[in-house]
């Protein structure tokens, strides 16, 4: 009699767990965005705040293009949210070509910074283990002004994700499917160069920065006021050696991050992203060496 009671105890629970898995089956799959680039963040006393953005592009296009860039991460409201983070296009403080930081912006700068495999790179300074000092975004026109990538849905892509690593963004996926987020992999070339996918932030995205910035604030501010602008500190150049050393790449060869600690104790991070001719060449050699 024990039996057979313990027995319908342990059917009507499995029931019971049956009916819990169904429902939870029946109700739409849910995506959280993850994508925080190490928990890097600028330093800010409130939100929402203004991040500059120095534009020192020589072309009317890459401005078009940084112009798009910021309207889209102005604009959560198409998503039915807010941001933390705001951007402001101000003029540039750096030399053209060689493009340092700029304490309290991101920098934005182009160049023929010649055949070295990338084509475009964002750096940010790094005090305190996670706090952004100063960032920058290059593009380099030896490779955009190549058939491959000389289309606006791969330079919109580039650009547009290049300036969000400096927001403490990593990458949604880097395996080249496209997430349509500029904040992935996926190429803008070839057949799919007449496609916009990927070319602009989606909802993960602003999800990702409100977890991040709405966690806490800070006591002190990192972010240039708008009217201020302090020196560089960046010794990062156009030469790949001052990146540091190589801390991760993605399997297919796409993505790589470098670092590099300064006698200050601060550090830069650079992620790099490879042209496909380079990835394809080795994936997981460091590209810095193939050429």
């Amino acid at each position: 009699m024990f039996i057979e009671k313990e027995t319908g105890m342990k059917t009507m629970k499995n029931i019971k767990l049956l009916l819990v898995l169904l429902a939870l089956a029946a109700l739409p799959s849910l995506t959280y965005a993850d994508h925080s680039w190490n928990g890097y963040h600028w330093a800010r006393t409130a939100n929402p705040f203004t991040l500059k953005l120095g534009n020192n592009l020589t072309s009317a296009d890459w401005q078009s293009m940084l112009a798009q860039t910021s309207q889209d991460w102005n604009s959560p409201d198409t998503f039915g949210t807010t941001s933390p983070l705001l951007t402001a296009i101000v003029s540039g403080s750096s030399s053209k070509r060689r493009c340092p930081m700029v304490a309290g912006t991101t920098q934005v700068c182009n160049g023929a910074y010649g055949n070295n495999g990338w084509l475009g790179l964002a750096s940010i300074n790094i005090t305190g283990g996670t706090h952004i000092t100063q960032g920058l975004a290059k593009v380099n026109d030896t490779y955009f002004t190549k058939p491959t990538y000389n289309n606006p849905n791969e330079k919109l892509h580039v650009m547009c994700q290049e300036v969000a690593h400096t927001f403490g963004l990593d990458h949604q996926s880097t395996d080249g499917s496209s997430q349509d987020s500029c904040m992935d992999y996926f190429s803008n070339t070839g057949a799919n160069a007449g496609s916009a996918l990927s070319t602009k932030p989606n909802a993960h995205d602003f999800e990702e920065l409100n977890l991040i910035y709405d966690a806490h604030l800070d006591s002190t501010t990192t972010v240039a006021a708008m009217n201020a602008l302090a020196a560089s500190a960046s010794d990062v150049t156009n030469d790949p050696g001052s990146w540091g050393q190589l801390m991760s790449q993605s399997a297919n060869g796409r993505s790589s991050t470098y670092e590099k600690f300064h006698p200050n104790g601060s550090q830069t991070i650079t992620h790099v992203y490879w042209t496909i001719e380079a990835a394809a060449n080795c994936p997981a050699c460091d590209h810095r060496y193939d050429h």
